[in-house]
């Protein structure tokens, strides 16, 4: 029964993490877009490059920030994925077929193999 609860509770953290990459990625994809579509906008426009340069550049900050919060992201699963040996109970678990992380949204198969 524990070890069952140890089990199910670090899946739903490994589930999560896998989530919040998924995430941030997802953010950094629609920050790049904005980048573009403010480019477009200020030629579409005619407007001088200095007009939009603040706001830019404000963009240009979130991005970066963002990036070092994906990278941030990585140690953090790293880091889960080493004290998974001091952990009673998930010393030996392999998740599905032996892959480190569960898989991705909508696969098939996944099951706990100790």
């Amino acid at each position: 029964m524990r070890k069952q609860q140890i089990q199910n509770a670090a899946f739903e953290v490994a589930t999560q993490v896998r989530a919040v990459e998924h995430s941030i990625d997802g953010v950094l994809a629609e920050l790049a877009e904005l980048q573009s579509k403010m480019i477009h906008a200020r030629a579409v426009t005619g407007v001088a490059v200095s007009t939009s340069q603040e706001a830019f550049a404000q963009l240009a900050d979130a991005l970066q920030a963002l990036v070092g919060a994906r990278g941030a992201m990585a140690g953090c699963h790293a880091a889960l994925a080493q004290t998974r040996q001091f952990v009673p109970g998930l010393r030996t678990v392999a998740w599905g077929d032996g892959e480190e992380c569960p898989p991705e949204e909508g696969s098939i198969g996944l099951r706990v193999v100790a």
